[in-house]
């Protein structure tokens, strides 16, 4: 069917090759670049052999002429960005430049300022149409899914939706007194953040980790949550019929957060740089670096997480709710692909978004968010690629 260049080689990346390879009659061939190109070749030695072609090489996601250089060699018909969320435009750019589709699972953020939001990449949506090629945005799950299962409740069971809260649990535990799931830099920045949801049309902010809520999550049971600003609040509002309020909780267990205040009030999780020993370093980037690398968690974490959507909205003039979430095994998923679920749950969704456009099943030239398109195709595939979705007519609302 196509040629996929993947851009990454991380855990989420990893699972996306995994998934790519299961799928080998839409990804026939597939390229991993990374800036560490032993990474790219690790990952080719352990799934070569099965019908997908796999070939590697360097690239540094910051420099649109090797990006460009690099797609012009392999000629990829899409791009699934799985850097860093820094580096969504510079590769972007180099989509452009070379007429090519382009995935990712994370808005832009700048490196300056843990600020992030749709407003850049939007700025790109003309010059996408006038190039006739697609962009996907945040495709992996949130967001990503959460927008699919928006889209799919919007057409299968609702007239107008008015409320969503997309509640995201890992009750995983990896045995670590402090650890992150995902790139610690990003975590940390995204969770010391202010808070925000969206209401009548508004962002509302609020202090980090100032609302607080508990929920029965189903197969994993009570945790408590927070309200978290995430940015698919912003592109459902917008695509979403008859919103009042969207919010976005996330759970947290008591230790990671006393760790995080903790290292928060010694200002280790600044963006600022400062002076040490005669060199420029960024706290937040040094704390990462002592912090256990979130792919090597995989074989220690147990436990589930549950992520999903309700809905509340209005049917045929009546009031009804509507519940629909996945629940994943951090040791199933380890398993089957060597990754724990928060890579699973993130690197399964880039692969259904890249076969989407490579199977010319959503196909709309310009810059768009996953929510924007059909979701039935994609929502089978979940079923199909270890994402199966469940639904409840009757869910505990988040009060």
């Amino acid at each position: 069917m196509g040629k996929a260049l993947i851009i990454g080689a991380g855990g989420v990346a990893s699972v996306c090759i995994h998934k790519c390879c299961q799928n080998p009659d839409v990804f026939e061939e597939i390229c991993i670049a990374s800036r560490t190109k032993s990474k790219c070749d690790a990952l080719k030695e352990k799934l070569d052999g099965g019908k997908t072609k796999i070939s590697t090489a360097q690239v540094n996601a910051d420099n649109v002429d090797e990006l460009i250089a690099l797609i012009n060699s392999f000629k990829p018909d899409v791009v699934v960005n799985l850097a860093l969320p820094y580096q969504d435009l510079t590769i972007m750019d180099a989509c452009l430049a070379t007429k090519v589709n382009y995935v990712d699972t994370a808005n832009y953020e700048p490196l300056d300022t843990a600020k992030f939001e749709y407003k850049w990449q939007w700025a790109y949506r003309e010059r996408f149409e006038k190039a006739g090629i697609t962009a996907l945005l945040g495709s992996g799950f949130d967001p990503g899914v959460t927008g699919v299962f928006s889209a799919y409740a919007m057409k299968h069971q609702f007239d107008e939706i008015n409320y969503i809260d997309i509640l995201d649990c890992n009750a995983g535990d990896h045995g670590y007194p402090f650890a992150t799931n995902f790139n610690p830099e990003i975590n940390i920045r995204e969770v010391s953040a202010k808070g925000s949801y969206i209401e009548d049309g508004k962002w509302v902010e609020t202090e980090p980790m100032e609302i607080k809520r508990v929920y029965n999550f189903p197969e994993i049971g009570e945790k408590d949550m927070y309200l978290l600003h995430h940015e698919e609040l912003e592109s459902l509002a917008l695509n979403i019929k008859g919103i009042k309020r969207i919010r976005f909780f996330m759970t947290f267990g008591q230790s990671y957060l006393t760790h995080l205040k903790c290292l928060e009030n010694v200002g280790m999780t600044s963006i600022v740089p400062i002076e040490f020993e005669g060199k420029q370093i960024v706290p937040l980037q040094f704390l990462k670096a002592v912090l256990p690398d979130p792919a090597s968690l995989g074989p220690r974490t147990v436990g589930k997480t549950n992520i999903g959507c309700i809905f509340i909205g209005k049917k045929d003039g009546k009031d009804k709710t509507y519940y629909l979430y996945n629940v994943c095994d951090h040791q199933e998923c380890y398993k089957e692909v060597g990754s724990q679920a928060i890579s699973y749950t993130t690197g399964v969704p880039a692969m259904i978004g890249a076969a989407m456009l490579l199977t010319g099943k959503w196909n709309k030239p310009g810059v768009h968010n996953i929510e924007e398109f059909d979701p039935d195709p994609f929502m089978e595939e979940l079923n199909r690629f270890g994402l199966p979705w469940k639904e409840s007519f009757d869910p505990e609302l988040v009060d």
